[in-house]
């Protein structure tokens, strides 16, 4: 079985430590637990390997966020993997900062990453890890927040809980969805 684990986010050191950027983040740390490195391939940088007899890809799409479906669609067909097996690892603003919850489906809330993967899908039913940012921002002031560094408290915070975003991938992988769930989504 084969897997693909897209971190959402946005190309270029302005944004590596952004809010936005988290998907990134824990797929940096997925790569580096599994001891594998990205290297710059077609709609993003890529990395493969193995999650114990699991193969596993994982994507960082180049195309910037709001455009995060074309990279997702290419590789899901290029891998020839179906949806129930694609992981989309992405922000929150509706959760507290390192809050994690999975899900199988469901709207994109807002989130054009998400939006666009679903029109590239064709169907909101992919899973999705999502990771809380927080949402202490002024009325108007979304963009300017998600595209802005942790302050840092919530750096500490986002340390203490990439980790833990890390494990409930492994989980996803090896178990099944269900079982993530279960021993993540409010841990």
């Amino acid at each position: 079985m084969k897997y693909l684990i897209v971190g959402l986010g946005n190309p270029g050191d302005e944004y590596r430590s952004t809010r936005h950027n988290i998907g990134f983040m824990i797929l940096d740390a997925l790569a580096e637990a599994s001891n594998i490195s990205f290297s710059t391939a077609r709609y993003g940088e890529v990395a493969q390997g193995r999650i114990k007899n699991k193969q596993i890809v994982l994507l960082k799409p180049s195309t910037f966020m709001n455009l995060s479906g074309n990279a997702v669609r290419y590789w899901k067909e290029q891998e020839n993997i179906p949806a129930e097996n694609i992981l989309i690892v992405v922000d929150d603003l509706s959760l507290p900062v390192g809050a994690i919850r999975l899900k199988g489906r469901g709207s994109d809330a807002g989130h054009n990453g998400l939006k666009h993967i679903a029109q590239m899908l064709g169907t909101e039913a992919y899973p999705r890890l999502r990771f809380g940012i927080g949402n202490d921002f002024p009325r108007g002031a979304q963009i300017d927040f998600v595209l802005s560094n942790f302050g840092a408290d919530d750096a500490a915070i986002v340390r203490e809980r990439i980790p833990v975003a890390v494990d409930a991938i492994r989980e996803f992988v090896l178990a099944g969805l269900g079982n993530a769930m279960c021993k993540y989504n409010n841990k």
